[in-house]
């Protein structure tokens, strides 16, 4: 069952759209009844996947583009989407603040309304290129909340993205200053996520993360970096290549692969 809902926010001090897929047992063409308590069984509460879109995107856009409904249904897990314009999910220096709503305010919201478990290893985060980063930025900064996290196609090295978009490789029009301030200062902030990861003592503590990407994507080479960063720190990460682009072909295929990592089947 797919439901959209208007909500105001306190941290964005707006109305927001959120999209909820909540997975039913008319949703199979064949189940049983030890099928349907054992899968869908909302007094315990089902897991719940949180959804991030990329740059340019909105809250409909994994609905619009992917499979994402079907496959979650295989699963038995609840899809949270909502917006964050070209934000990437922080808590811009001018403008919103998208990291307080996805991090704070979104997850009471779904926990209050939803038939969704509390508990940490019921609760992952997944998105791509933008939403790749933000998954990652708000699992690492929230380690006690997430069990896994997933990038496909991430734009994980932001302070790397902004010296190509300065210096004219990398055209997209995003508002540097407006999101992060001073991004001259990118590398080693707590927007970086290399540094973020760093900063945790206890690695162990960490989500389990999971990133790829397609050999035609652009973010390739900056997508092995950090593999090869974390490679070095002995992360719990699963890393992925395939063929594609940076497009919808390789996005639902992939979501797939990240709802069989998740949820180990």
């Amino acid at each position: 069952m797919i439901a959209n809902t208007t909500l105001f926010s306190n941290a964005l001090k707006t109305n927001v759209n959120i999209n909820f897929f909540i997975p039913t047992p008319e949703g199979q063409e064949q189940i049983t009844d030890s099928a349907v308590q054992q899968k869908y069984n909302y007094e315990k509460g089902l897991p719940v996947v949180y959804l991030l879109h990329g740059a340019f995107g909105n809250y409909n856009s994994w609905l619009r583009f992917s499979c994402v409904e079907r496959y979650a249904q295989k699963y038995g897990c609840v899809l949270v989407m909502a917006s964050a314009e070209n934000s990437f999910y922080h808590d811009m220096s001018r403008g919103n603040s998208y990291y307080t709503f996805f991090s704070k305010e979104l997850p009471a919201l779904v926990q209050s309304i939803l038939p969704v478990s509390r508990r940490r290893e019921d609760t992952y985060i997944a998105g791509f290129s933008m939403g790749g980063y933000g998954s990652w930025y708000i699992a690492l900064n929230n380690p006690q909340n997430y069990c896994k996290a997933a990038s496909l196609s991430g734009a994980l090295d932001v302070p790397l993205l902004y010296e190509l978009n300065k210096s004219g490789k990398d055209n997209h029009p995003i508002e540097w200053e407006n999101i992060f301030g001073n991004p001259e200062n990118l590398r080693g902030s707590s927007s970086d996520l290399l540094a973020l990861y760093d900063k945790n003592a206890d690695a162990s503590a960490l989500p389990a993360l999971y990133q790829s990407c397609g050999t035609e994507d652009a973010l390739l080479g900056m997508n092995r970096g950090i593999r090869d960063e974390l490679a070095k720190r002995g992360a719990n990460l699963v890393y992925e290549e395939s063929a594609g682009g940076h497009d919808w072909d390789f996005w639902d295929s992939n979501i797939r692969r990240v709802l069989a990592w998740m949820f180990g089947k």
